[in-house]
């Protein structure tokens, strides 16, 4: 059983950086794919990035690249996202997700096993 917990979201302005924390929780978190979703208001949740157990893969959302940077650190069972040039339509509850057996570049929320509550960021104009 793993538990996640999402800190670093907020209220930021277009153009500024946030950093997203997932710090879990329980046996085994290198032998994860950890991924990060969101959820805007009145949508679907959907996934925007993933990393690979070792961090040597990660893949992006087209809407994310160059923008946000995904990491880890198996040694302290945590996750980031790096989040630069932030733009109104980012604004959403972001979600760190687990996934035993799944990869890098699963966007499905149902390949993944374990989720945090979800931590809000609001990016105004």
């Amino acid at each position: 059983q793993v538990q996640l917990l999402e800190s670093g979201g907020g209220l930021v302005r277009a153009g500024g950086s946030l950093r997203l924390s997932c710090a879990a929780s329980g046996r085994a978190f290198s032998s994860y794919v950890m991924a990060w979703f969101r959820q805007p208001p009145g949508k679907e949740r959907e996934w925007i990035a993933g990393i690979s157990w070792n961090g040597l893969n990660t893949h992006y959302v087209d809407s994310v690249k160059g923008r946000f940077v995904i990491s880890r650190n198996n040694a302290e069972s945590t996750a980031h996202l790096q989040m630069n040039n932030l733009k109104s339509e980012d604004t959403a509850v972001y979600y760190c997700a687990a996934s035993r057996v799944g990869r890098s570049s699963d966007t499905n929320p149902s390949r993944y096993d374990y989720w945090g509550q979800g931590t809000q960021v609001t990016v105004s104009t």
